[in-house]
């Protein structure tokens, strides 16, 4: 199928890995009016799916407030996902993904009290262009009188791509038919999940073989015809036919700012791996690290490496549970990677399990932020972590279920009592982790938690057509 590639925001079809510089504008609209000027002038500097840009990228994307204070009408604003009409920091959508205690939204630095309506992502290729176009788009947003800044959140791409916890990451992602990535990840880790495009972009077939659901207007709301016409389906039943499409080639966007205490969990699993006499065990405090997650530091399966790390491993992503590691006996049942990706081991065979589990892929799209610590087991009082940025056309059946389905699931996969131990809602269960073993299991206690959320929002990521839609209001 050909994707309208110069339709489609950039970040859509590329991770901007060329680009190893980013930092993000989180703003408020001031003035509807000139916050659309402002998007009128914008538009044609947003970058799209066709072509590759080598020096900067530039994406927008708005919350449905945001929406609503550009003078979005409540017709269109009604046609959102429920998800997104309640936003990430409602009650209803903190139940479902565990933001309690230290994670409540009350806590969070921006989000949560902190109304935001517009996400401005700005990518470059070293920190002289970032600061340069950063300088630029304030500016721009000063000028046009319509916006005010929340709040700058720096980030980039670590030199090796590994995470803070030291593990490499971003192996395992889905690949959305149409791209052209195909060949390329199998190249990468010598495997390829390629889902329809529905999966990720509004308006196009999911997995299910319907359309996407997304946002309309009436067609007296766009005079001018800036929008596709909804068709009729194959039944002509389609309730939204002769609607002008607000949703197509456009996605949603899930950020959430995550602090990690690399000191605090790498301390933890000292503590946990001692020798009788009290001595640390590296051996063992890696070990188990990796057990937690699932993979070795070098990013090894511990399906296909389940001894010891193996770096030729470290981009390998061609592996099964249910053949290969059943019962847990290599990789953990409720580690991170098997809880967020559980592959073919949740069903009553193979097929039907995988089939299952690529209903709720998302595509990551997330950056570090703060620098590599030198020493894990010391506090050198930086704050770090992962700015997690993923993107799917339905937040409920993919992201959300990832979250309350299998990461805060506390009898996931036949367990009892435990959640994910990396990103996991403690509460939910009984601050345990089980490493599955021959003869017996060891299980360990007392886990704290060694990730904070400290800010996130939903967010609708609009095509082309429709940013200039929404600058026309």
């Amino acid at each position: 199928m050909e994707l309208e590639k110069n339709d489609i925001q950039g970040l859509v079809v590329s991770s901007y890995s060329h680009l190893p510089c980013a930092a993000y504008l989180l703003l408020q609209v001031t003035n509807p009016a000139a916050a659309r000027g402002w998007l009128a002038q914008s538009v044609r500097g947003i970058s799209t799916s066709e072509g590759k840009q080598t020096e900067f990228s530039t994406n927008v994307a708005f919350t449905w407030t945001g929406l609503q204070n550009l003078g979005l009408g409540q017709n269109a604003l009604g046609s959102f996902s429920n998800s997104f009409q309640d936003g990430m920091a409602s009650e209803r959508r903190s139940r479902i993904l565990g933001d309690s205690d230290e994670n409540a939204p009350s806590n969070w630095e921006w989000g949560g009290d902190h109304v935001v309506d517009a996400l401005l992502l700005v990518y470059a290729k070293d920190e002289d262009v970032l600061k340069s176009q950063l300088q630029q788009r304030r500016q721009q947003l000063a000028a046009s009188g319509g916006w005010s800044e929340i709040i700058l959140l720096q980030a980039g791409r670590q030199p090796n791509s590994h995470e803070h916890f030291g593990f490499n990451d971003g192996i395992g992602q889905p690949v959305m038919e149409g791209t052209g990535n195909k060949q390329r990840q199998l190249k990468r880790t010598n495997h390829a999940t390629e889902l329809p495009a529905g999966e990720f972009l509004l308006g196009h077939t999911n997995v299910y073989n319907v359309t996407a659901d997304g946002p309309v207007v009436t067609p007296a709301n766009d005079p001018r015809n800036l929008l596709t016409i909804v068709p009729n389906d194959s039944t002509g039943l389609n309730a939204k036919a002769g609607m002008h499409d607000l949703g197509r080639n456009g996605t949603y966007l899930v950020f959430r700012q995550l602090a990690q205490d690399v000191p605090g969990f790498w301390k933890f699993l000292d503590s946990a791996t001692r020798d009788r006499n009290g001595k640390s065990d590296p051996e063992a405090r890696d070990r188990l690290g990796a057990k937690f997650v699932g993979r070795w530091k070098s990013g090894a399966p511990l399906v296909r490496s389940p001894q010891g790390d193996d770096p030729a491993l470290g981009n390998e992503n061609n592996f099964t549970y249910l053949d290969q590691d059943a019962h847990g006996l290599r990789c953990p049942i409720g580690s991170h990677v098997r809880r967020s990706n559980p592959r073919d081991s949740l069903g009553p065979d193979s097929a039907t399990a995988l089939n299952s589990a690529n209903r709720h892929r998302i595509l990551r799209r997330g950056r570090s932020y703060g620098h590599h610590i030198e020493n894990p087991l010391r506090d050198d009082g930086v704050k770090r972590g992962l700015h997690f940025i993923c993107l799917n056309s339905d937040i409920e059946r993919q992201f959300e279920f990832v979250q309350q389905t299998w990461i805060n699931n506390p009898v996931f996969g036949g367990l009892d009592g435990e959640v994910d131990p990396l990103i996991g809602d403690l509460p939910k269960g009984d601050c345990i982790f089980t490493v599955q073993a021959e003869p017996l299991r060891t299980r360990v206690h007392n886990l704290s938690r060694f990730v904070t959320v400290k800010g996130g929002a939903y967010f609708f990521l609009p095509s082309i057509r429709a940013l200039n839609y929404l600058a026309s209001l």
